[in-house]
């Protein structure tokens, strides 16, 4: 597409070229922060459980505040809960090298993470909150569908690279100068990009209808096919925290654990080009159908990479992960963009946002604890159990949609 043509879609011309360069920026911060606390805290303190404590605790904080965020959002608009939550984020990240490098206790530097996992600010799921809102005020009724799924593709692309460069620019600036400086750096650019989306001015777009009175009630948040996909977002995040870890581990024992990040990056090549070419899937390839199919391929690549025990084997199985994890994340935003109750949409989001960066921080930590007690060819079976559970999600939520169509309609 020439940038002319780009230029008149009209979702780009409601939010503007530099939005989308704007909002994946500001996204960094948010996939630098759990290998960073982790990188750091191992660096200072010499602990790979206490690192790994660390990354799992900012997580936790992730998961108790990251809806409630969201609802904040969906209540009050993204400005004002995203100005003073970035800055404060911005502060605690930039009080956190002094702390742990300091002479106080583990349990307060723990403490410090939950608040840095707390005030997180989530970019991704509330730009695809803006960027549905906009569709639904800009596009015609009988294209909305097809413009939500490429951009849902579009946004897990961005998500599946951030998440790739995210941890591959800590590993390099931690090796390269200093650990501290990731997490500074991180620090510095929510300070900067997080506060320049949170001012742009599709930060003043609320979803269409969402009013007090036209926002559902919150136990629609928990209905169970929704909740299948917050499900498989979570088993996401414990693949992508399972592979790295695990890849790791395996390179390490050969003196070349600095290499994880650029095999890594395999899996990134191929997971945002497939999320992006899902954007061209027919309608009657539904997102079901999609879940299931997709979720079936990483497994079976999962059981690939668990069975490599040599880097080509490793590089083999990791660009067949990505041609299945890219099209799955993206299968499970469309479907929760069609599920998110009205009003809640930012909500419903950052309850997959949340999901995906808790699955990892926990996966992260449970995969060292096996590295380090059963080695890393056991670690290396991980990632299909993760994969698995990715499936069964998809199962129960084709389970649940196909019994709802079941049920007659009230008279």
């Amino acid at each position: 597409m020439t940038l002319p043509q780009l230029s008149e879609s009209p979702l780009v011309r409601h939010a503007g070229l530099s939005y989308f360069p704007l909002a994946f920026i500001a996204r960094l911060p948010f996939a630098m922060m759990t290998v960073g606390v982790l990188t750091l805290v191992v660096a200072e303190r010499g602990s790979l459980t206490l690192g790994g404590l660390n990354s799992a605790a900012a997580g936790l904080g992730t998961a108790l505040a990251g809806p409630l965020l969201g609802a904040a959002a969906d209540r009050f608009g993204q400005r004002r809960t995203l100005v003073p939550i970035g800055l404060l984020n911005a502060a605690l990240l930039g009080a956190f090298p002094f702390v742990v490098a300091s002479t106080v206790r583990d349990l307060v530097v723990l403490a410090l993470s939950v608040l840095i996992g707390a005030s997180a600010p989530q970019v991704a799921p509330m730009s695809r909150t803006r960027l549905v809102a906009i569709i639904r005020r800009a596009v015609r009724a009988d294209r909305r569908e097809r413009v939500v799924n490429g951009t849902m593709a579009y946004e897990s692309a961005a998500d599946e690279t951030v998440f790739i460069v995210g941890p591959f620019l800590v590993g390099l600036l931690a090796t390269a100068i200093a650990p501290w400086l990731a997490i500074a750096g991180a620090s510095v650019l929510t300070l900067v990009f997080v506060t320049w989306f949170a001012l742009h001015p599709t930060g003043r777009l609320a979803p269409v209808g969402q009013t007090s009175k036209a926002q559902a009630p919150v136990r629609e948040l928990a209905r169970f096919p929704l909740l299948t996909v917050v499900a498989g977002a979570l088993g996401i995040g414990f693949f992508f925290g399972a592979t790295l870890t695990s890849l790791t581990g395996f390179l390490a024992d050969d003196g070349s654990g600095d290499r994880a990040g650029l095999l890594y990056g395999v899996m990134g090549i191929g997971s945002a080009a497939l999320a992006l070419a899902s954007a061209a899937f027919p309608a009657r390839f539904s997102l079901r159908a999609r879940w299931l199919a997709f979720g079936s391929l990483l497994l079976a690549a999962a059981v690939t990479y668990a069975l490599a025990r040599s880097v080509p084997a490793l590089v083999v199985a990791l660009a067949m992960l990505g041609c299945g994890i890219g099209p799955t994340l993206v299968t499970q935003y469309s479907l929760a963009a069609k599920l998110s109750p009205a009003g809640r949409s930012a909500t419903t989001m950052t309850m997959l946002g949340s999901a995906v960066v808790v699955g990892q921080a926990v996966a992260s930590a449970v995969t060292g604890l096996v590295v380090d007690r059963l080695g890393a060819d056991a670690a290396l079976a991980l990632p299909a159990v993760t994969a698995a559970f990715v499936v069964a999600a998809g199962i129960a939520h084709a389970a649940s949609a196909h019994s709802a169509e079941r049920q007659p309609v009230p008279a």
